[in-house]
């Protein structure tokens, strides 16, 4: 798992897959690593016939980290949101994107299926609108347009976002545990021990958690992209969860609603993860997909 300089910037990569067969770009959501994208559902979608590739966003994992920025108020994030005055983010979803399109540009890919889970799939909404030249697809993943109105997570879920985080390894490991139990699939549960091995690994692999916070202030500065959405034209498909804690599933019906032409599947059951249980039906319905796009 390589390093390459994308952007202006260092980008840690891993792929799956023939280098020759038709690129899939896969891009995980907030303060997530590249490892969530699950080698299991990576081999899967390389056996459709694809080279597969993620990455660690910007701020996340082996990737860049922005240690220089200007800290990050919170309350004062949202406060300035709710008020609609102007936010100032140490980047934007538009740099993130930027990345994404200089990372094909360093692997020398002219054009990618680009795949976005959650704030993944915000950034993989933009590249669509502005770079339609460099994606064949896009999948839109427990995502959203981000329009005023749509409904927000959970008040548990929510809660969590804000939260202090413990200083401590055994008490963060045990937060990511129960953040993971509180925003994950009820109708497709993951053990708790499968979920202390993840969350541990993320951990030991890279523990930055002042990059989750730049990256909610992106998220937030943003705002709505459903101008943006329209202008899209390529094929696109959108997944959601029905009973989905932190992106209801609003939020991927109106994503869908704004798109011309996209395709809409609400799953029962599924939350804000990745259950081992639908690691098959997600990636042989994102590999359709952009097969079904490539004709």
């Amino acid at each position: 798992m390589p390093a390459i300089k994308a952007n202006g910037i260092d980008i840690f990569y891993d792929e799956f897959g023939d280098k020759n067969a038709p690129p899939i770009l896969l891009i995980m959501g907030l303060g997530t690593q590249m490892i969530a994208w699950k080698e299991s559902f990576c081999q899967r979608l390389a056996g459709h016939g694809f080279r597969v590739i993620r990455f660690d966003n910007r701020d996340i994992g082996l990737s860049t980290k922005f240690e220089g920025a200007k800290k990050v108020n919170l309350p004062l994030l949202f406060i300035k949101a709710t008020l609609r005055l102007p936010i100032r983010p140490p980047y934007t979803l538009d740099d993130m994107a930027a990345d994404a399109i200089g990372l094909l540009d360093a692997l020398k890919i002219q054009k990618a299926h680009v795949v976005g889970a959650s704030m993944g799939g915000m950034i993989a909404q933009i590249i669509a609108a502005r770079y339609p030249q460099r994606c064949l697809s896009l999948t839109s993943m427990m995502s959203t347009s981000g329009a005023r109105g749509l409904p927000g997570p959970t008040k548990e879920v929510g809660a969590r976002l804000m939260a202090k985080r413990p200083p401590d390894r055994e008490g963060f490991i045990q937060f990511g545990v129960d953040t993971l139990k509180a925003i994950g699939s009820p109708g497709y549960p993951t053990p708790d021990a499968q979920l202390r091995e993840q969350v541990t690994r993320a951990y030991e692999r890279a523990f930055y958690p002042v990059g989750f916070v730049r990256q909610l202030a992106a998220i937030v500065a943003y705002g709505g992209r459903v101008p943006l959405l329209k202008t899209i034209r390529v094929p696109t498909l959108v997944l959601h969860g029905e009973p989905d804690p932190l992106v209801p599933v609003e939020g991927g019906r109106d994503t869908a609603a704004n798109i011309p032409g996209a395709v809409l599947e609400t799953i029962p059951g599924w939350g804000h993860d990745f259950p081992d249980a639908l690691v098959e039906k997600h990636a042989d319905r994102i590999a359709a997909h952009a097969q079904g796009a490539q004709k």
